[in-house]
């Protein structure tokens, strides 16, 4: 049963050092009946109690917590806690804390000028498994995926961030120029504006389609490449050449 025709509410576990902003997160997300805020904590801490006391469905978590960072939690927070999702609300538009977040195990990364909406959304997301990270920031990891690995002073490189790790795949992966010939030309005009960041909705404006259509061509990407998320299929796409559109 979907998260959103569930009888019981999704039961969320607010984490943030600023206690009006917990307050008014608070207040706004239980305007929906389907969600219920558990518990609040303003620092890791305090957020690994709650979540070992109230067993939260989905964690909402600032990166800038005092002491330890928000980002650095995660894993903790997983282990307390096995099942857990772990949705990223912060301030944060550097690419760098992103890329740490969704290596680290976050299972979405939204920034604070997020929509209420589209939060209640996203929320039901990441609980049915798909990753999601706002549009602006799926840019930006692109782009750091896109870029060349800078030099260190003493000549040698740095590590590049590794793309997110997609579940094992309940088939063998599909070689990668096999998987881009496997995409029609709609599905691949499609893969490649996901890889510039636009959501469903601009993805349907740029092509004069119905945003549902939309959706349906991206799960069939998705399948088609042995993906599990819009993150895995944008890192595909650049690490695959299929990122540039017509």
């Amino acid at each position: 049963m979907s998260p959103s025709s569930a009888t019981a509410p999704v039961q969320l576990l607010l984490v943030d050092d600023h206690t009006l902003f917990r307050r008014g997160l608070k207040a706004l997300l239980q305007q929906d009946p389907r969600l219920l805020v558990v518990a609040e904590a303003g620092d890791a801490g305090e957020a690994l109690r709650l979540v070992g006391q109230h067993r939260p469905q989905v964690v909402l978590l600032d990166n800038h917590l005092p002491g330890v960072r928000g980002v650095e939690a995660i894993g903790s927070i997983k282990q307390a806690s096995p099942g857990v999702r772990v949705l990223m609300l912060t301030v944060s538009e550097n690419a760098e804390d992103l890329a740490a977040a969704l290596q680290a195990g976050a299972d979405g990364y939204l920034l604070k000028t997020v929509e209420s909406d589209q939060l209640c959304d996203t929320i039901f997301k990441v609980l049915e498994g798909e990753s999601v990270v706002s549009p602006e920031m799926m840019t930006k990891l692109v782009h750091l995926f896109r870029s060349p690995v800078p030099a260190r002073p003493n000549g040698t490189t740095a590590q590049a961030p590794a793309a997110p790790a997609a579940p094992a795949p309940a088939q063998p992966a599909v070689p990668c120029d096999a998987a881009g010939d496997s995409l029609s030309a709609r599905e691949r005009e499609i893969l490649a504006l996901i890889a510039r960041g636009d959501s469903n909705k601009l993805i349907a404006r740029e092509l004069d389609i119905a945003e549902t259509t939309v959706k349906i061509h991206v799960q069939h990407i998705l399948r088609k490449l042995n993906l599990s998320s819009r993150v895995q299929a944008a890192v595909f796409a650049v690490n695959h050449g299929l990122d540039q559109t017509a």
